[in-house]
């Protein structure tokens, strides 16, 4: 695992979508997307990177990491519409090969599974962007989850619930579950970047990082992975017990090494 401690937000974004824009060069074929907060600051930077002809999606296709199970891919609050609204309308990526969980699926068990089958078809994904939660989950793999499991359905926390409920009117308008990828879905990915920012994201970040594997912290998964990326701003790796090492490690990368 490697970590890049940059300045400020706007530094991640530089940071993750250098490596994005690596693996596509590099030939990638398919990219694992987040939502949320994390990755925006990446995703415009793309959209500009895209806009200058430094970057192309054209022949791609993406796959999201979760949706709310009840709202439909419209919703001001879906997964689906916040990729469509904060990436995909802003670079070449087709949108019929963006794809996401059903949450308003008859049957989202079925869904669930259809999902995950459909990801495997198409995978290995070579890069997967991830954000953390507070609590630790990546996903929506809340702790307790699974070190190996798949794309399920979980019910969220309360206190994901109450981090999401400033999306919505009022906390009662948050779903209680959602769809998404599992541990062991996410891990088959070739490349895992998580990014994060602030220092409400401190605790969570040093966890996953330095503390133990353990399913209490959903994201030290990534210390398993055989290439894993995280790149945090200096409020968010705060509580890093390492990171003046972190930093003499970026700084004396041999030549082209790269992330």
């Amino acid at each position: 695992m490697e970590i890049v401690i940059v300045p400020g937000p706007e530094d991640t974004g530089v940071v993750v979508a250098d490596v994005i824009a690596a693996a596509v060069h590099g030939g990638a074929r398919t990219l694992g997307l987040a939502t949320g907060s994390s990755p925006l600051t990446a995703y415009a930077e793309l959209a500009r990177r895209c806009a200058a002809g430094q970057v192309s999606f054209t022949g791609m296709q993406a796959f999201l990491l979760d949706e709310y199970v009840g709202l439909p891919a419209d919703h001001p609050q879906a997964y689906a519409r916040f990729i469509r609204d904060r990436l995909v309308r802003h670079v070449d990526l087709d949108p019929a090969r963006v794809h996401g969980p059903d949450g308003t699926a008859p049957d989202v068990l079925a869904e669930a599974l259809r999902y995950d089958a459909a990801i495997a078809a198409a995978g290995p994904i070579d890069v997967q962007v991830l954000g953390i939660g507070v609590n630790g989950h990546i996903g929506f793999n809340e702790p307790s989850s699974s070190l190996r499991s798949r794309t399920r359905i979980k019910t969220l926390t309360a206190r994901t619930r109450q981090d999401n409920a400033r999306f919505f009117g009022s906390i009662d308008e948050v779903p209680h579950h959602v769809i998404t990828q599992g541990l062991g879905t996410i891990c088959e990915a070739g490349h895992l970047v998580l990014t994060a920012s602030g220092s409400r994201k401190a605790a969570a970040v040093a966890a996953a990082v330095e503390g133990p594997l353990t399913a209490s912290c959903p994201a030290s998964v990534l210390q398993w992975h055989s290439h894993a990326t995280v790149v945090v701003d200096e409020a968010a790796a705060a509580h890093l017990r390492d990171a003046d090492f972190y930093r003499y490690v970026l700084e004396h990368k041999i030549g082209d090494q790269g992330y």
